[in-house]
């Protein structure tokens, strides 16, 4: 059997682990968004480019 003390330094570790989780799942989430979007925005320039090709 544990402790109030130990119960609650557990609880307090297993929020600290979930808040780093989150964090982390977070961060990925940013930089596979970022990273779309830079796909984006170089596809859309290249076919500005080509856009501008065309016309000339």
């Amino acid at each position: 059997m544990t402790s109030h003390v130990e119960q609650q330094i557990a609880a307090r570790i297993a929020a600290v682990k979930a808040r780093r989780r989150r964090r982390r799942e977070e961060r990925q989430e940013f930089a596979e968004n970022r990273a779309h979007g830079l796909q984006a925005r170089h596809a859309a320039k290249v076919a500005r480019w080509a856009d501008e090709d065309a016309d000339q």
